[in-house]
């Protein structure tokens, strides 16, 4: 998996990187089909934002986190992230369960 680091008014240094990598390696386990993350980190004035954005089983899935401190971005988008892949996953499966409705004209007669 690649994830794709941006910075807007901040510069991005390797130990955000790690922080991000670290965090979005374990959904990337549970996550085998993801290929590309990318996240966009904008700094305002005493919030630190996280834009996360990939593409799973064809659906664009974005989240964002805000915080004063950007490791806490950080770990609540990877929070985030996580539970939105998981309700796109149960859905995708839900689709592939879906019972078959017995019509009136298939129900049993009886003689």
């Amino acid at each position: 998996m690649k994830i794709n680091i941006s910075g807007h008014h901040v510069k991005v240094t390797e130990a955000i990187k790690k922080a991000i990598e670290n965090k979005f390696a374990k959904i990337a386990k549970h996550f085998p089909d993801l290929m590309i993350i990318n996240s966009i980190i904008t700094v305002d004035s005493h919030q630190q934002k996280l834009e996360v954005t990939t593409n799973y089983e064809g659906s664009d899935i974005t989240v964002t986190a805000s915080s004063k401190e950007l490791y806490a971005a950080i770990a609540s988008a990877a929070k985030k992230l996580q539970v939105a892949l998981a309700r796109r996953k149960g859905v995708l499966t839900k689709k592939l369960h879906e019972k078959y409705q017995v019509k009136e004209s298939d129900a049993f007669q009886p003689v």
